[in-house]
């Protein structure tokens, strides 16, 4: 039988029947061992095949190729993957300059995951009533800076529904992918496009200023409303990177990779190479510095060493 991962609890999967109906479906071992280099070898949004049991339950005999996925550095195993999500449609990231704050490290590490296999991203800025003159100036700045790379954004807030509806039209016949740090309100603004979903809201611990976990598994819900379905994940703290080459880096930032083509040796990283036209876009504002700060900070994460890298 052929159906849908919809909820990862780390040994259990629950699987949706093309018919609608759901059942708890474990994972057959061969899987552990064909050589997966990630941490969860199934996970939400997977299409699968598997057998029923006697008793109801399922056995995962089997998982479809994937048309993407997101995925980040293990928190435990710093060279293993974590899947978050697969056949995704749109990626909507969650940030607040507050209550938690979002850095922009963060956010560009995200992008790059998802510029991989080219999913749409939408930066949502969240609880834009709790922000003052110049906090909204900082919003502005930062829309304008994306939307200028060619990402869409959104403002929201469920506490008079901004941009709400909005959600809900880019949502419309898709599968979408909400993620973001603990707190920044991703549960609030799912409950918010669909009251009748069950989803816990947490508070933020002002000790640390970082939100409650109130998603703890992966889950995939279907929203009749707009004939599509919500994957919510954990808030993540940290959005490590593993699996990308310098020059897949190099090429999943937009505004770099357009002047790929205009250094003076192909193999370019935009480091401080002689003839770099990469340099000069940033020398001349034409690319944006925070951006080009993180690119760098991303390669030196990179194990392969810059050092080495022999220009031709």
């Amino acid at each position: 039988m052929r159906g849908v991962v919809i909820k990862s609890t780390g040994s259990w999967y629950e699987v949706m029947r093309e018919d609608g109906t759901v059942l708890p479906c474990r994972l057959r071992g061969q899987f552990r061992i064909k050589g997966i280099k990630n941490t969860n070898p199934v996970v939400v949004g997977d299409f699968v095949q598997f057998d029923v049991e006697n008793d109801g339950s399922g056995w995962i005999k089997d998982i479809e190729p994937r048309k993407n996925y997101i995925d980040r550095k293990s928190t435990k195993l710093s060279k293993i993957s974590h899947l978050i999500a697969a056949n995704i449609d749109r990626a909507f990231l969650v940030v607040t300059l507050k209550e938690p704050r979002t850095s922009l490290g963060f956010i560009d590490r995200f992008l790059l995951s998802a510029e991989g296999f080219r999913i749409p991203v939408c930066l949502v800025f969240n609880k834009m009533d709790l922000y003052d003159e110049a906090e909204l100036e900082v919003v502005d700045e930062l829309t304008s800076l994306y939307e200028n790379i060619g990402y869409q954004t959104l403002r929201t807030s469920t506490f008079n529904n901004e941009g709400i509806e909005n959600l809900k039209t880019m949502m419309n016949g898709q599968t979408v992918l909400f993620s973001g740090h603990s707190g920044v309100g991703k549960s609030a603004l799912i409950h918010a496009i669909a009251p009748e979903m069950d989803i816990k809201i947490g508070e933020i611990s002002y000790v640390h200023n970082k939100g409650k976990h109130t998603t703890t598994f992966a889950q995939m819900f279907k929203v009749p409303s707009v004939d599509g379905f919500i994957i919510d994940t954990p808030g993540i703290k940290e959005f490590g990177l593993i699996q990308y080459s310098k020059e897949e880096i190099r090429d999943y930032f937009p505004e770099i990779r357009q002047y790929n083509n205009c250094c003076r040796f192909d193999n370019c990283l935009h480091v401080q190479e002689p003839g770099c036209a990469v340099l000069k876009a940033v020398e001349e504002g034409k690319i944006p510095s925070s951006r080009y700060m993180n690119y760098l900070a991303i390669l030196q994460d990179d194990d392969l060493k810059i050092a080495d890298w022999k220009l031709r």
